[in-house]
């Protein structure tokens, strides 16, 4: 069956073709590659034999033939491309990496270790949009999953800790510059507080780089992210909250999820700290279990100082599938309430991996 990819070049592009290049996708399609700048040039694709004449990616009649397309191109492509094609009619299923459509009512958020069974209710119900989801709010998922599954759960509050890489390529560029200019300016035997006073005169300068950031992030923190809502909440912490319970199914009794999100300076993986009371006190132990054996991707971490530094690592969980879950803790002054620190990377889990299973999903539905 073919398959469209638009957007097939960008972090999450990239990191999908790889990742199904991993897994070995390709023999179950034929890919068929768009572009917005570049169509009708040919190309070769790493891991791929032959070469490829990309199609042009707003050409609807050229789109409009495939059964399937998958878009990681981002949102304002998705407004534009969409709509318009299921205005003449085409009636392919559309899988998207933007937010664009996530909270519409005829789209469902994909996360098939979560919510398996209503992707498979969608297909079945004629439900053609298939979305992937907001990255700490999937990665929060999957690290509380276990629980989640049982029902235990009342309340999240997720403070998260987000990679430069959820606000794009040019942001993780630009925090590399940032880092460049602070050692730069810095040196290294003069005393502790003359070179912070020059690393902090260099963060406030005109010539720093900040066009992506706005504010320095090497060095520093955001404690702000996406659009302003006007009510003390950003548009990031407000997806926290739907986007779960859309994943989970809009349950009768939503799940109620709160917090602070803030861009950090790491590249590529996110973290969470996360304080959750559950229905009742239960044993600590017990928790863990469920945490540790929910999916194959979480792993409980021992909550103590060497397996903490050593399992909670931002360099080794980048680049895997691995969720570590670990300063797990049940609070003194209620036995309800629990704590955990949690990372996952926000190109794989967090963007890529949801919609790669997704694909497959579709496709062996589709044949």
């Amino acid at each position: 069956m073919k398959v469209g990819f638009v957007g097939w070049r960008g972090m999450v592009g990239s990191v999908l073709l790889q990742r199904m290049r991993e897994c070995g996708d390709f023999e179950l399609l034929e890919p068929v590659f768009f572009s917005t700048s570049q169509a009708s040039k040919t190309q070769t694709i790493e891991g791929l034999d032959g070469s490829f004449v990309l199609k042009d990616a707003v050409h609807l009649e050229g789109l409009a033939q495939l059964p399937i397309i998958l878009s990681c191109q981002g949102g304002e492509y998705t407004k534009t491309v969409h709509r318009a094609l299921r205005e003449i009619g085409w009636d392919g299923y559309w899988l998207d990496a933007s937010s664009t459509l996530r909270m519409q009512g005829n789209a469902i958020v994909v996360l098939d270790p979560i919510n398996q069974d209503r992707i498979a209710w969608g297909l079945k119900n004629g439900v053609k949009d298939y979305i992937g989801g907001n990255c700490t709010v999937s990665l929060m998922l999957l690290a509380l999953h276990g629980i989640l599954k049982e029902g235990l759960i009342d309340w999240i509050s997720s403070m998260t800790y987000q990679a430069a890489s959820g606000a794009g390529a040019q942001a993780m560029k630009e925090l590399l510059s940032q880092m460049g200019k602070l050692s730069e300016s810095a040196i290294s035997d003069e005393p502790a507080l003359d070179m912070e006073r020059r690393v902090r005169s260099t963060m406030l300068s005109n010539d720093f780089p900040q066009n992506v950031t706005q504010v320095p992030l090497a060095g520093g923190v955001i404690p702000w992210i996406d659009s302003d809502l006007g009510n003390g909440r950003s548009r990031e912490e407000w997806k926290g909250e739907v986007e779960a319970n859309k994943i989970l199914g809009w349950k009768t009794e939503p799940l109620k999820v709160e917090g602070i999100c803030v861009r950090v300076g790491t590249f590529r993986c996110h973290g969470q700290a996360l304080i959750f009371k559950l229905n009742k006190a239960y044993d600590l132990q017990d928790v863990g279990a469920m945490l540790d054996s929910a999916n194959d991707w979480v792993q409980l971490v021992n909550n103590d100082k060497e397996s903490t530094l050593a399992g909670l690592s931002t360099a080794k969980v980048s680049g895997s599938l691995n969720i570590p879950v670990g300063r797990l803790r049940q609070f003194s002054s209620d036995k309800s309430i629990y704590s955990a620190f949690t990372l996952g990377d926000q190109l794989l889990w967090g963007a890529a991996e949801p919609l790669r299973r997704a694909l497959g999903i579709v496709l062996r539905y589709a044949k």
